[in-house]
């Protein structure tokens, strides 16, 4: 094999710049207490890049105790947009602090979640990120191997470090723009029967989202019409869009739970010939790709996966402190919502005054 053509090593980068190994190795890997000249500094990683010099990872290994490469595990990698923008923003800041990111899916198989686990400490990363699609609580299998762990988008029974989107925050923020636009004959299509509630899928976040509306409905002095729902699909959201303009045929505005249950509550006022938002305003949370796609455009508050991973892997490596974090649901606004429509009031009758009518 050619010496051109072999990897380049530390005595070929210390050979190029004419400098001394144990010189070289303190400049590229940037150990403190170097009084090296700024000119030296300089040569040595011009001639790094020159051989386009990469240190041996098995050989850093040995000498930090450490891999560089941070554990990632989520329920569906592959499926959705919303495991991508995971993906994205662990890759993103894993990338900007020179480590690898090692993938695994558990696909919703019984145990798969420790099994996984267990495979990431085998392979010695600094770091396991949990990505959950669904908000709920977690139980981590224990592991004597200190490596740290952050939760994003649920918790974890043993309470780990997490990130959550600010669900509160959010729910207010989305009744709120409602409110402000004027309505005032307003549906919320998706409240969860009681015993949902308790369900630890759900548990994480979304009584946070509800009691968020509940207290921007409270702030403005009203409550919205309600109707229960069992599933957060766009069938059940049919139905319950139904039922609520069945029994309120003169809202204003739909609060729906989620992108799905809009997508239900589309068909319906289709249906009825009512008017996305000259009659009828919709507003939604999660920012499926499909509310960018429906007709008017949905305005929904946006679940924030790229910047939960990346806050996540940000904590991992020491970037920022680990504990718990929630990251702001941006509002996107589409053109499913207009100002609320004008009420029209019967003209007085005769002997009436305008102000009495």
């Amino acid at each position: 094999m050619s010496k051109q053509s072999r990897r380049a090593t530390l005595a070929d980068v210390a050979e190029r710049a004419g400098m001394s190994k144990a010189a070289v190795s303190m400049i590229l890997n940037d150990r403190p207490g170097s009084r090296l000249s700024a000119a030296a500094v300089d040569r040595v990683r011009a001639a790094a890049a020159e051989l386009d010099y990469r240190p041996n990872p098995a050989a850093q290994v040995l000498r930090r105790g450490k891999t560089r490469t941070i554990g990632f595990i989520s329920d569906e990698v592959t499926l959705t947009r919303h495991a991508n923008g995971l993906i994205g923003g662990a890759l993103e800041v894993a990338k900007a602090h020179d480590h690898t990111v090692l993938i695994s899916e558990t696909e919703g198989i019984d145990g798969g979640l420790a099994q996984a686990f267990e495979t990431m400490v085998d392979h010695r990363v600094d770091g396991i990120l949990i990505g959950l699609l669904g908000a709920r609580l977690i139980d981590l299998p224990e592991t004597s191997a200190g490596v740290p762990v952050v939760v994003l988008n649920g918790l974890s029974s043993a309470g780990h470090p997490n990130v959550l989107p600010d669900e509160r925050a959010s729910g207010y923020a989305v009744a709120r723009r409602l409110i402000d636009a004027g309505h005032r004959d307003i549906g919320l299509v998706g409240d969860l029967p009681v015993d949902a509630t308790g369900d630890l899928r759900r548990s994480a976040t979304i009584g946070l989202r509800f009691q968020g509306i509940a207290d921007a409905f409270a702030e403005a002095g009203f409550e919205p019409a309600r109707v229960d729902i069992s599933d957060w699909q766009p069938g059940p959201g049919y139905e319950a869009s139904r039922t609520i303009l069945d029994r309120h045929p003169e809202v204003t505005a739909i609060l729906a739970a989620n992108d799905g249950v809009a997508f239900g509550a589309y068909q319906v006022l289709l249906e009825r010939g009512r008017r996305i938002p000259e009659d009828v305003s919709v507003i939604s949370f999660d920012d499926e790709v499909l509310a960018g796609y429906l007709r008017p455009r949905l305005t929904t508050a946006r679940l924030p996966y790229h910047q939960m991973a990346a806050l996540g892997v940000s904590m991992l490596l020491g970037v920022r402190e680990l504990g718990h974090e929630l990251v702001p649901m941006p509002l996107i606004e589409r053109e499913s919502l207009a100002v609320a429509p004008p009420v029209h009031l019967p003209l007085p009758g005769p002997g009436a005054s305008a102000l009495q009518a």
